[in-house]
């Protein structure tokens, strides 16, 4: 291995040098061109860095941007369509950390790919400036990144003088009872989330990502705000408005007595990608509707 501090030979710096020189022609852009990507959040991301041209392949799940519905569906996580994936041939594909056997069949094939770990709300920026890095848009990721960055700070700066309501932030559960709900804990994006937007999570003590509530809990921890995520393609307002009945048999707890339960609809909340300003925005004006919230229109209600 070269040592570090080894100067580097005059004919191989030249070439570098020469290398480094040659513009890009007009109308080409760096790094791989036929990019498949098994991870929404990763979609969105190149899309809002203006690279969306050269996905060839999407998940099933992707819906956001609309421009998605024009390239080739490859299957999920648990399912990707490894045939279709390399019939693209891409010369990049996404995929997650999770996914060895997909990573194994690439390396075979000689494809290149980035594998994608998500954990909490800073890991969202990191990945931003990592995949522009990774497909030659660097400036781009890093402008995306940083506003991002500066909009969160905004909406924390704006909700910092008001007390922090104790919130239960559920993203799943049967829609006709208080069965089977699952909700965020004290670890992961959708925990920072909440704590960015002016809550205290009523498990934050729990470190993980999500856990299953039951009512005995839900009573016992006596959440002052209640807010219900509702995503996919199960959000007709009539339908929610009706499934959202179903909190009242808790009438003891602070938040159904006092009339703060919510539902907030949009794949904004779950997809951890450059619309999770958007999310935590709508959640702070949700928690503090007397706040002026940043990047968002003055009034009352929330």
């Amino acid at each position: 291995m070269r040592d570090r501090a080894e100067p580097v030979p005059r004919l191989l710096l030249a070439a570098l040098l020469l290398m480094w020189s040659v513009p890009i022609a007009p109308g080409h852009a760096a790094g791989p061109q036929r990019i498949v990507s098994l991870i929404p959040s990763v979609t969105e991301m190149i899309f809002a860095m203006g690279d969306g041209g050269r996905l060839v392949g999407v998940t099933s799940f992707d819906r956001y941007p609309p421009e998605v519905s024009g390239i080739a569906r490859v299957g999920a996580l648990l399912d990707p369509d490894t045939e279709r994936i390399l019939g693209l041939k891409p010369d990049l594909v996404v995929v997650y950390s999770t996914q060895i056997e997909l990573k194994q069949r690439l390396a075979r094939a000689k494809i290149p790919y980035y594998s994608y770990e998500h954990r909490g709300l800073a890991d969202i920026t990191t990945t931003i400036r990592a995949i522009g890095t990774r497909i030659g848009s660097g400036p781009r990721g890093e402008q995306l990144a940083g506003d991002i960055e500066r909009r969160i700070a905004a909406v924390r700066a704006s909700v910092s003088r008001f007390a922090r309501p104790r919130t239960l932030l559920v993203f799943e559960r049967d829609p006709s009872s208080l069965r089977d709900i699952y909700a965020s804990a004290g670890y992961g994006f959708m925990h920072d989330m909440l704590e960015a937007a002016g809550a205290a999570d009523i498990f934050a003590d729990v470190k993980r990502q999500s856990l299953q509530a039951g009512t005995e809990l839900i009573l016992a921890r006596k959440p002052d705000v209640i807010i219900e995520l509702r995503y996919g393609d199960d959000v007709r307002a009539d339908a929610i408005q009706g499934q959202m009945q179903a909190w009242n048999a808790l009438a003891s707890v602070p938040a159904v007595r006092n009339g703060r339960v919510y539902a907030l609809v949009g794949d904004e909340f779950v997809t951890p990608g450059p619309r999770v300003i958007d999310a935590i925005q709508r959640l702070a004006r949700t928690l503090h509707p007397e706040a002026a919230i940043a990047g968002l229109p003055n009034r009352t209600n929330p």
